[in-house]
């Protein structure tokens, strides 16, 4: 529930200006999410969201890039939580999710910046990363099954109560 609403607010401030939380409340109403204000107030923290002036003047939120290459946990949880799979085509990988979380899973991909991925377009349940080129499209692809299957094993060994 948690990392599909956080999805869903990537989502949402990805193609709206959101000025405001409540807004945001708003929005999320409006997918379907029932949430307090303070609930959106610690999805923003989390997220580490922050406000930038628009080009219309007003402020709006966006996802702050890590100033490093570092994984950022969360958005490698929703880049976990989306993922169904991939296929490369040339110099595109073609990444398929669930449904409605192709935004965030693509917003997640670009701020986890992955050496080769020139940047990504997506629709509902499918992203077409571009690659610098045909050859790193392999190690693109090996890169983003490693943190997706990384990630499961690590949830399924911390479920069981296992160490890794």
């Amino acid at each position: 529930m948690k990392s599909g609403r956080q999805g869903k607010i990537i989502e949402l401030i990805t193609r709206n200006e959101v000025e405001t939380q409540e807004e945001l409340a708003e929005l999320l109403a409006g997918a379907g999410y029932a949430v307090t204000q303070a609930t959106v107030s610690r999805d923003i923290r989390e997220l580490k969201l922050t406000k930038v002036v628009a080009d219309s003047g007003k402020q709006k939120y966006v996802v702050h890039m890590p100033q490093e290459a570092g994984l950022d946990e969360k958005y490698v949880r929703i880049l976990r939580d989306g993922f169904v799979s991939m296929a490369a085509a040339q110099n595109i990988l073609v990444v398929k999710t669930v449904s409605g979380m192709a935004m965030a899973v693509a917003a997640a991909i670009d701020a986890i910046r992955i050496e080769g991925i020139v940047g990504c377009i997506a629709g509902d349940d499918t992203i077409m990363c571009a690659v610098r080129t045909s050859e790193e499209t392999l190690a693109v692809q090996e890169k983003l099954s490693r943190l997706v299957h990384r990630q499961k094993n690590a949830a399924v060994t911390k479920e069981r109560g296992e160490s890794s």
